[in-house]
C-alpha cells in the first residue's frame, strides 16, 4: 500500500518538471529572480558588445556585459536559450547570451530584431510567442528589465527551439 501512494506522487513531480521543461514563461521568471537577487538593475558606463560600444548594464554590483554564468546556467539547466540585452538608443543589443550565430558564436553585439517582441519591450511591455532568433524559430518570452525609475534599460529573453 505504501509503495502505490509514492508512485502517484513521483509520477505527479515528474510530469510537473516535464511541463515547466519547455515553459518560456516559466523560466523567464526563474532568470528574472535570479537577476534580481544579484542586485538592482542600472546603467553605468559603456562596454564592448561584439563590434559595438554600448552601455554596461548591471544587477547590483555586477557587469553583466561579457558575463555569460547564469545564461549559461539556464541552458544546462533548463536547455532553454537566454539573453540579456541593453537598450542602446532605439536597439536593444545581446550583451549576454547563449544563443549561437550560425557561424557557432556567441550572438553578443547583434540586435533583437525589429518585430512584435521589440515592440512590446520598448513599451514597457512583456511578450511571449513564437519568433525567429537568428534564422532559428523559437517559443520565447521577452520581459522588460526597468530601471528604479522605470525607465526600460534592458531585457531579457528564454527561448526554447521549436
Amino acid at each position: 500500500m505504501r509503495l502505490i501512494r509514492l508512485i502517484p506522487a513521483f509520477t505527479l513531480a515528474l510530469l510537473a518538471g516535464t511541463a515547466l521543461a519547455n515553459d518560456p514563461k516559466a523560466t523567464i521568471a526563474e532568470l528574472d529572480a535570479r537577476l534580481a537577487k544579484i542586485g538592482a538593475p542600472k546603467l553605468d558606463g559603456m562596454a564592448k558588445a561584439g563590434d559595438k560600444e554600448v552601455p554596461a548594464i548591471y544587477f547590483g554590483s555586477r557587469k553583466i556585459n561579457g558575463n555569460y554564468d547564469v545564461v549559461d546556467d539556464v541552458k544546462k539547466k533548463s536547455g532553454a536559450t537566454a539573453t540579456v540585452f541593453v537598450k542602446s538608443g532605439d536597439d536593444f543589443i545581446r550583451v549576454s547570451t547563449n544563443v549561437l550565430t550560425p557561424e557557432g558564436k556567441r550572438g553578443v553585439g547583434t540586435a533583437l530584431a525589429r518585430a512584435k517582441a521589440h515592440e512590446a519591450v520598448s513599451k514597457g511591455q512583456s511578450y511571449c510567442g513564437d519568433v525567429d532568433v537568428l534564422g532559428t524559430a523559437f517559443n520565447a518570452c521577452y520581459n522588460p528589465i526597468k530601471s528604479a525609475d522605470g525607465a526600460v534599460i534592458g531585457v531579457t529573453y528564454i527561448g526554447y527551439k521549436k
